[in-house]
């Protein structure tokens, strides 16, 4: 009888054992968010980022029906290269695993994987969140719920910009789930600094998150998760102009094909890429970095946490 057991990579494994800090990493930035051969390049330097803070990187992703946490270069240069990765959220790990796909994880399941991996911390792009014209078609990510139920930090550059924003922050207050700005107030909007709405919550240092995570660990009433809001920098960030006509367009094309579902996002983030020409990338990737870094540094001192109360 086969058993579909979580398999960790030896970077990984070791420092689960050693007690070191691990930050998540999903998958689909790799097999579906950039283009090649850009995607490798850069989910390799995503993994350096964290590596820079002194925290291990564990990219999640399935690999041919294994469910791998801490995926080794191999692995990763598969899943950035071989056409038909399946695109896995969390109902999809169990059909995936048991007709032996390749798959990369969003954020629904990257989080719940690593939830149940123990790691505590997660740096992705942006989240998933309500599609516009969500009152009529009901498109809503599974990220919204999956971090209402899994206990888990999320260091994003807010949702991407091509979701319903408000409605999304909306959810996510019904839900439960804890937003903190990271030095600001100012809700990102993933290629641009502000999305226009603003935030009850900032927190300054890494610490400061890691003390947040510490209280909700010992209080045990909140079950969801915490997002952690890291905007660019406005020198950084997509022309705010540019970034406007370019979403209009997209959604009009977005239209016309009868783009719906899992497609949407790939799409428009494709759209970005193509009539930026490029920019909109230059961005994603600075944003992916950031965050990586920022996530290595909560980890970093949410072990320190631990390691004091220990001793």
């Amino acid at each position: 009888m086969t058993k579909f057991n979580i398999r960790y990579g030896a970077e990984v494994a070791d420092a689960r054992r050693d007690g070191r800090p691990i930050v998540a990493l999903e998958s689909t930035i790799v097999s579906h968010g950039l283009p090649r051969p850009d995607n490798l390049r850069v989910a390799r330097e995503i993994e350096q980022a964290v590596r820079s803070t002194g925290a291990v990187p564990a990219t999640i992703g399935m690999v041919e029906g294994e469910l791998v946490v801490g995926l080794d270069d191999n692995q990763l240069t598969r899943l950035a290269s071989t056409d038909g990765v399946a695109k896995l959220s969390v109902r999809d790990l169990a059909v995936a695993a048991a007709t032996g796909a390749d798959g990369a994880t969003t954020v629904a399941a990257t989080s719940a994987v690593a939830a149940a991996a123990g790691i505590g911390v997660f740096a992705t792009g942006g989240l998933g969140g309500v599609h516009r014209e969500a009152a009529q078609t009901f498109d809503e990510s599974a990220d919204l719920t999956a971090l209402a139920r899994t206990p888990i930090a999320v260091v994003c550059a807010g949702v991407k910009s091509i979701l319903d924003v408000g409605a999304t922050l909306e959810r996510l207050e019904t839900l439960g789930v804890t937003v903190l700005g990271y030095r600001t107030h100012h809700f990102p909007g993933f290629f641009i600094t502000d999305s226009g709405f603003t935030l009850d919550w900032s927190v300054e240092t890494p610490e400061q998150i890691a003390a947040v995570l510490a209280a909700r660990a010992d209080h045990g009433v909140q079950a969801g998760g915490v997002i952690v809001a890291n905007p660019l920098p406005v020198d950084e960030q997509l022309d705010p102009d540019l970034h406007d006509r370019t979403l209009a367009d997209g959604l009009a094309l977005m239209s016309r094909d009868g783009v719906t579902g899992k497609a949407v996002t790939p799409f428009l983030l494709s759209h970005f890429h193509s009539s930026t020409g490029g920019a909109s990338l230059a961005v994603n990737v600075r944003i992916i970095l950031r965050n990586a870094a920022l996530a290595g540094q909560i980890a970093v001192a949410a072990a320190a946490r631990t390691d004091t109360s220990a001793g």
